[in-house]
């Protein structure tokens, strides 16, 4: 039997997390957790997330939280899941990581830390993101440099960081194909003369609003055609649900920073 703490556990992801832990074989949810002082604590984490008692009380001290689990998985923000990966390293937990915004000295050190622990950090959980990952590679391979290449994402108007991991992540796989170097490369913002499109930038757009899970679109536009390839979160139980393969995948694997193309076997 597998382990399972969730942090955020009273959260929206967090209910969907428990509940695909809670439906899972051989899965045992045995730790809630969220921050000092939530309204939540005490209570029962089952019957927060709409799933029945389950006998697991949300706790705000990860370290108790985390005292039976093999895996802890994290949905919260850079800041604090950086900290709760630190101390997953002190008590030799697995973490799987669905935060988004991290910069590249937050990744670093989440490399450093995955030198003693086994990580999965992705930008996006989803088993059909995922294979959109795999495609945009081979579309940007075959396509080459006669594609002008821009990404649309749209998500709820809570959401904090812009653009998304998930469209981040896109585009860093397009400019890489492409030989290109994404942070020299995307181009955020568009307005007034600002004078025609150079041929190697990707545009990167950002929609919120209402409560739209995820959605995410790559055009490559040539003369007189246009691809794009897109995918539409529905509800975010397909997250929880890659979450959940990603904790049996990492079982027993070596120390290291893996990602769902791994867990995919994408590579």
């Amino acid at each position: 039997m597998l382990n399972i703490a969730v942090t955020g556990a009273a959260g929206r992801m967090g209910a969907r997390l428990i509940n695909a832990v809670t439906q899972a074989e051989n899965m045992c949810l045995c730790g809630a957790i969220e921050h000092a002082g939530h309204s939540t604590c005490g209570q029962d984490a089952g019957v927060l997330a709409g799933c029945g008692e389950l006998g697991v009380t949300v706790v705000d001290d990860l370290r108790s939280g985390l005292a039976q689990a093999d895996i802890l998985i994290d949905f919260t923000f850079p800041e604090v899941t950086l900290e709760n990966a630190r101390v997953c390293a002190e008590m030799g937990k697995g973490l799987v990581i669905g935060s988004t915004g991290f910069t590249p000295q937050q990744r670093e050190e989440l490399s450093q830390i995955g030198s003693g622990i086994g990580i999965v950090l992705a930008p996006n959980m989803s088993v059909g993101v995922n294979a959109c990952f795999k495609l945009l590679k081979e579309a940007a391979s075959i396509l080459g440099q006669d594609f002008d290449v821009e990404i649309v994402e749209m998500h709820h108007n809570q959401k904090k960081d812009s653009p998304s991991g998930t469209a981040v992540r896109m585009g860093e796989i397009v400019a890489d194909e492409l030989g290109r170097d994404y942070n020299q490369v995307a181009n955020f913002h568009r307005e007034g003369m600002c004078g025609a499109r150079t041929h190697e930038e990707i545009g990167m757009q950002t929609v919120r609003g209402g409560d739209i899970v995820g959605e995410h679109t790559v055009y490559f536009i040539g003369m007189g055609e246009r691809i794009e390839i897109s995918h539409r979160a529905m509800s975010r139980d397909m997250f929880a649900r890659g979450a959940v393969r990603a904790c049996q995948w990492l079982q027993g694997k070596e120390s290291g920073i893996y990602d769902m193309q791994d867990v995919l076997e994408l590579r």
